[in-house]
């Protein structure tokens, strides 16, 4: 990188700077009104089937936090509908796809995954 101009993103410092939309001046842009954390799982402690939990707001957020302490979450315990561990699991396909704003099938980047912020 020696005297050129390089984008922040392509460097190793975009880490530090990624929390820079949890800021009380950035509420109103656009860059806070993208996903803030890409989709994760929690395991049923009796069917051993994943369950998807978005954390897109900070109560969707605390919901995942206490399910993945909890040791035996059950998919009855599963806040978006009433389920049960008859039903089915989300297909791998589906599963692939988190919620990543640069790709798809990411498998965890500094843009989607929360090292610690303000809202977790």
């Amino acid at each position: 990188m020696k005297n050129k101009k390089v984008p922040l993103w392509r460097t190793v410092l975009l880490k530090y700077y990624k929390h820079a939309s949890n800021g009380a001046n950035e509420l109103t842009s656009t860059r806070a009104k993208r996903l803030f954390h890409r989709d994760e799982f929690v395991r049923c402690s009796r069917c051993k089937k994943e369950r998807r939990f978005r954390l897109r707001t900070d109560e969707e957020c605390r919901r995942f936090h206490d399910a993945a302490k909890a040791r035996k979450w059950k998919c009855a315990n599963w806040p978006y509908d009433k389920i049960t561990c008859k039903v089915d699991e989300e297909r791998a396909s589906r599963k692939s796809c988190r919620g990543c704003p640069r790709s798809p099938s990411c498998k965890g980047c500094t843009t989607c995954v929360c090292f610690g912020c303000f809202k977790c």
